[in-house]
């Protein structure tokens, strides 16, 4: 039954994920990408713990962060996403900029992350889950090897840093990040503890 429940909220994220009519160009988001370079690398590969990787990821994620940036900063919040560095940012993105950009940077590679004493404990909470504390487990949406699903709108996680990944987690969890399809990672966000967050991060940030 708890199988069934899973593959319908897969479905029905993909069916409720975002479509934007802009159509990206990887060559022009290359040059629209030294904007973010500061913080993300040239290529999306971030060197700085606390900003994310963009390398790799899902165009069609990171432009519905994108676009969620938006929302928030003119909804202080209340909407999409907000962050007090982004707002700046994307307040000047117009839909061909971000479609751009969601372009080059998925067309990217991500490179590895060095990450020391990896919890078996992450392990198992992302491949197994917790069925007694009714936790679902995260390759269930994100792949075994943490590549998600672009089109569902389940983000590619390997090589994330470890610190980024811990602190969205955390903000799942106390409902201050509220972007996620149908509310599935405050749900799952939640049940977990600081213990089994941490773990979680140290192990999706060693998948490659």
């Amino acid at each position: 039954m708890k199988k069934l429940a899973l593959v319908l909220s897969v479905i029905i994220a993909a069916i409720s994920a975002p479509a934007f009519s802009a159509e990206g160009n990887a060559e022009a988001g290359k040059t629209k990408a030294m904007l973010c370079a500061a913080c993300h690398g040239v290529d999306g590969n971030s060197l700085v713990p606390m900003y994310p990787k963009l390398a790799g990821q899902h165009a069609e994620y990171l432009a519905k962060q994108l676009h969620d940036f938006k929302k928030g900063s003119a909804s202080a919040g209340k909407e999409g996403r907000f962050d007090p560095i982004m707002a700046g940012f994307v307040a000047t993105l117009n839909d061909q900029d971000i479609a751009d950009l969601s372009a080059y940077f998925a067309s990217q590679k991500s490179k590895p992350v060095a990450v020391a004493d990896v919890p078996a404990a992450g392990k198992m909470l992302y491949e197994a889950g917790d069925a007694k504390r009714g936790i679902t487990a995260c390759m269930a949406c994100h792949g075994p090897q943490g590549k998600g699903m672009g089109m569902a709108g389940f983000p590619h996680l390997a090589s994330q840093q470890p610190d980024y990944i811990k602190a969205q987690l955390t903000k799942f969890r106390s409902k201050s990040r509220h972007n996620d399809l149908n509310g599935m990672m405050q749900d799952i966000s939640a049940k977990l503890t600081d213990a089994d967050i941490d773990a979680l991060s140290k192990y999706i940030a060693s998948l490659k």
